[in-house]
């Protein structure tokens, strides 16, 4: 930031987040401003629009949300910019309140979104839907996407110039701490997911996977840390293949999720639609080596390059190129260990929390400049 913008710290954001529990990639992005230099640097009003629950608990929350949201804008603690945290689907038509709301009282709006299915939600919706999107977007100032693929997806609906590439972050542990684990961590022949079990994260394809797998490394064991739709029928099919060697310790945070992270081999997630997956980076900030699926943002996060790789990608849905992958990482030590390093080494260069900010505080002071 210039120094200008330093000395005018205290400029009013309103930021509509996610409840801090939610399961999911948005409150994990969101839920490392609380206490950070962001909020330091800027007077940050969260409010929370979301939660996880039944419908009426949903509808409760957005409602509750929407009446703080219009008190902050027509109190003497006025917002000058809304920091919007969308998705697609009903998360979109949640912030259409919000959006027209700020629009109409002429505060200037950053929308930074999430989203992964963007043919279901824009390329294949109707006229209407397709024209009420671009309605929407058009209200935003700027827009933050998390690829460059997502970025010119959007562009399909507004102005590209105003859209920007911030990929979200990781906080990276400690090179020493990791290199003090490498053998163990080789020895557990553990693979990690993390997140949603559904159709989109390729839960379906893991019952296949895992088989092949055990089958050629009897020591391996697969951790499948999460909830969702497909879980019951995930665990069936394993069931049948007769694998004992999996675990499904449900959605894990705080200090169970370290461990994970801080025990496994390898992490793996095998998505057929993405933004820029959080629990990638947070594996890579523990130093470990990436399976997943060249779909995306990943590409740009999991590399094989000159200067060495610190995963690998395959095609969605290609169980038999996962399945070696994993291998080939389970049944290689020196190869686990220099690409979980590689890992390490690029969240702390490219993708910090501090990077982060630093990106989306330029967005800020180009609505702020004149305020």
């Amino acid at each position: 930031m210039s120094e200008t913008e330093i000395d005018r710290p205290n400029h009013r954001v309103c930021m509509i987040v996610q409840q801090r529990d939610v399961k999911g990639g948005i409150a994990a992005v969101t839920e490392g401003y609380y206490g950070s230099r962001l909020c330091s640097d800027y007077d940050i009003t969260f409010i929370e629009s979301y939660c996880d629950g039944s419908k009426f608990a949903k509808l409760k929350k957005v409602m509750k949300a929407y009446r703080k949201f219009n008190r902050l804008l027509n109190s003497d603690n006025r917002r000058e910019l809304v920091h919007m945290h969308t998705s697609f689907g009903p998360s979109f038509y949640r912030s259409v309140l919000f959006i027209n709301k700020a629009a109409s009282a002429g505060i200037p709006i950053v929308n930074h979104i999430h989203g992964a299915d963007f043919d279901e939600f824009y390329r294949n919706a109707s006229e209407n839907k397709k024209k009420m999107i671009r309605k929407i977007y058009g209200k935003c100032d700027e827009i933050v996407t998390l690829s460059d693929e997502w970025k010119d997806m959007i562009a399909e609906t507004t102005d590209a110039d105003k859209i920007h590439v911030i990929c979200n972050y990781s906080i990276p542990q400690a090179k020493e701490e990791i290199e003090h684990i490498a053998e163990k961590r080789y020895n557990n022949h553990q693979v990690l997911f993390l997140g949603e079990i559904g159709k989109r994260k390729g839960a379906y394809d893991l019952p296949d996977i895992i088989t092949a797998v055990c089958e050629k490394d009897p020591n391996a064991e697969f951790v499948i840390a999460g909830e969702g739709s497909a879980k019951e029928d995930v665990q069936r099919l394993i069931q049948k293949s007769y694998i004992d060697n999996v675990r499904f310790p449900g959605w894990v945070r705080g200090a169970e999720k370290k461990k994970l992270l801080m025990e496994s081999s390898v992490y793996f997630l095998p998505s057929y639609q993405e933004g820029m997956p959080m629990s990638i980076l947070d594996a890579m900030g523990y130093g470990l080596p990436v399976v997943s699926t060249d779909i995306g943002g990943i590409p740009q996060i999991v590399r094989n390059s000159d200067d060495g790789e610190n995963g690998i990608l395959c095609r969605p849905g290609d169980k038999d190129a996962m399945a070696d992958a994993l291998l080939s990482y389970l049944t290689d030590e020196k190869l686990q260990h220099a690409s979980g390093l590689k890992s390490l080494e690029i969240v702390e260069n490219e993708y910090s929390l501090e990077k982060h900010i630093d990106k989306i505080e330029d967005v800020y002071s180009k609505l702020l400049v004149d305020v």
